[in-house]
């Protein structure tokens, strides 16, 4: 008796070797329709955490000052500006500083410098952020010490 030698096929049966191009369309095609969906709430909730961030550190910015103030019995000139908050200026002897965990001015989550006045328009001091397009975008403050 001779064996048999019985080999399983290696290759495909036609129609099974893959996707269609109609499958594949139909797969993009609804992915398409989810991130249209889902994309807009996602970078919605991002730009809303931006906003959120740039209050509270225009709050923990506003503490500091508070306190400099307490020290000082002035608050920061605005040629100091937010720098005297971790920098000791010329001629404050009553400086108690840094009142700032880090060692630099925080920038805003845009990436841009808080912009401090003093005096403000409606109290001691006006900190403020321009958001997203910086102080170059032309439009109006987004944030500022005022609204806390």
């Amino acid at each position: 008796m001779r064996a048999r030698i019985v080999s399983e096929r290696s290759e495909p049966a036609d129609g099974e070797a893959g996707f269609t191009l109609v499958e594949m369309l139909v797969v993009i095609t609804i992915i398409g329709l989810i991130m249209g969906l889902v994309g807009p709430r996602v970078l919605n909730y991002l730009a809303e955490s931006k906003v959120k961030t740039a209050k509270i550190q225009i709050e923990s910015l506003s503490s500091a000052i508070d306190l400099y103030y307490l020290d000082n019995g002035h608050y920061p000139s605005d040629g100091d500006g937010l720098d005297a908050l971790v920098r000791r200026p010329a001629g404050d002897e009553g400086w108690n500083g840094p009142y700032l965990k880090s060692q630099k001015t925080p920038l805003d989550p845009w990436g841009h410098a808080y912009i401090y006045k003093t005096p403000g328009e409606h109290a001691p001091y006006d900190i403020a952020s321009y958001g997203p397009a910086g102080p170059q975008g032309g439009g109006g403050r987004l944030l500022t010490s005022e609204a806390r």
